[in-house]
């Protein structure tokens, strides 16, 4: 009697536990593809956006790069230009100091002409 008592309960465990179906299976994963389905493509999407973002920050920075040599050579003409304004002012003001140098030496041979 032991013996079938034995025999009953191993049956019945081992019984209890069964094996999974193909079916049942595929319940269970359907539900967790279609998650992992909807997240690649949302993945798919801020990649692609990041991507985008990543190409508009590259023209920018190279726009940056133009602008900045830009301003460089702009700021070397200034200084081109300053220099050359400097050295007209200064040739000017030469001329300037000779004109009134010819100015009172001719006003000093009027002078000297009108007493004789």
């Amino acid at each position: 009697m032991k013996k079938i008592i034995l025999f009953a309960l191993a049956a019945l465990l081992l019984f209890s536990f069964g094996c999974a179906t193909k079916d049942y299976v595929k319940q269970q994963i359907d539900p967790l593809v279609d998650r992992i389905s909807k997240l690649e493509a949302r993945v798919a999407a801020v990649e692609a956006k990041a991507a985008e973002c990543c190409g508009k920050a590259d023209a920018a920075k190279k726009t940056a790069d133009e602008a900045k040599a830009l301003a460089e050579e702009g700021k070397k003409l200034a200084k081109a230009c300053c220099d050359k304004a400097d050295a007209a002012a200064a040739r000017a003001e030469a001329a300037a100091k000779r004109a009134e140098d010819a100015a009172a030496k001719c006003a000093k041979a009027f002078e000297l002409k009108q007493k004789k």
